[in-house]
């Protein structure tokens, strides 16, 4: 099974428009415009409280916007005729949180979807599931229940999960954020290793160097707005505005950078 999903040569697969969400009369994303090409990597970074996390949030419809529009392959998602469920069968999703049913093995974790949602039998299910779970590193894993896992393993597991599904688009949000730093490089190697087989990712991180290292576009978000985007080298190397420049001080200083 392979996790590369069928080739879309043209239209950007998530694009926004002018996305306006607020919680009460707090504004959390102002007038977002975000285009996401296939097969790349969209590293969204910021302090926290910045609007990352409602971004992927909105990009998956868990969260209703106030204005605007959003777009999965040239689909507009955010029209109130749009099937959410259907959307949401096509990206994958994955928290800080592991949400891993704690009375499931790994396996029945994984072939949970596939099978209710996507109708798969069983023995496909698992079969691909296993393949999945061997080519990514936790085929040993396959039968232990997640209390069994360490906290990288069971991260590891939840992209597995999610990349089951065979999704058009994978959204990580803060994934490292509840690791012990030991376990941070696994999960993020397994980021990569997904990369390279071509999935269209957006990731809200702190990890500013696997950022740098990973990513296609970086968007730097500041106070609801994308303040700055370009590639990690333009972001990175060579700031434009000052505030992208200071946030980036802070984490020179703090050796994450």
């Amino acid at each position: 099974m392979s996790v590369t999903p069928a080739p879309e040569p043209t239209a950007p697969v998530l694009r926004m428009e002018a996305v306006r969400k607020s919680f009460g009369a707090s504004p959390v994303l102002r007038d977002v415009d975000l285009e996401v090409a296939p097969h790349t990597v969209t590293a969204l970074i910021g302090a926290s409280g910045s609007g990352k996390s409602t971004l992927l949030r909105c990009a998956n419809l868990l969260e209703e916007i106030d204005d605007g529009a959003i777009w999965l392959e040239g689909e507009e998602i955010t029209d109130p005729r749009a099937d959410a469920d259907a959307v949401r069968r096509r990206i994958g999703v994955v928290f800080q949180a592991y949400n891993l049913f704690p009375h499931l093995t790994v396996l029945q974790n994984i072939t949970l979807a596939p099978r209710r949602v996507h109708g798969l039998s069983r023995p496909r299910a698992e079969a691909e599931a296993r393949e999945l779970l061997e080519r990514l590193g936790l085929g040993a894993k396959a039968d232990e229940y997640p209390d069994r896992l360490s906290g990288g393993q069971q991260q590891r597991a939840a992209i597995v999960r999610a990349l089951a599904v065979r999704p058009r688009l994978l959204l990580l949000d803060e994934i490292t954020a509840a690791l012990d730093p030991e376990l941070v490089g696994e999960v993020l190697g397994l980021v990569r290793e997904v990369k390279e087989d071509g999935m269209t990712m957006v990731i809200a991180t702190h990890e500013m160097a696997f950022a740098r290292e990973v990513a296609d576009q970086v968007c730097f978000l500041d106070a609801g707005v994308v303040l700055e985007r370009g590639t990690p080298e333009e972001v990175f190397g060579a700031p434009r505005q000052e505030r992208t420049r200071r946030f980036l001080r802070r984490i020179v200083a703090a050796g994450r950078l």
